[in-house]
Parts: C-alpha cells; sequence; structure tokens
C-alpha cells in the first residue's frame, strides 16, 4: 500500500508495549506523527 505525503493516512490499529490495541482512530482531532522504516536495524 502506498502512503502519499501530505495525504491522510489509513485508519490502522497495532499492539503497544503494553500488549493494548490503539488504533490510528484514537488520536482523532489531534497530532499524530507516524515514522515507518524500510526495515529493522537501518537508520532512521
Amino acid at each position: 500500500m502506498a502512503i502519499e505525503e501530505g495525504k491522510p493516512a489509513p485508519n490502522f490499529s497495532l499492539e503497544d508495549a503494553e500488549g493494548n490495541v490503539v488504533s490510528l482512530s484514537d488520536f482523532k482531532g489531534s497530532n499524530v506523527v507516524v515514522f515507518f522504516y524500510p526495515r529493522d536495524d537501518t537508520p532512521g
């Protein structure tokens, strides 16, 4: 899935470090920075 710069990100859900499910939609109306990296052990 391609994400274009400046476009809204699609909603997704992931587990946090404590095992709680967090969705992007939980932050609706707030500024959020989402960082995607190409793979582990690479510089960000």
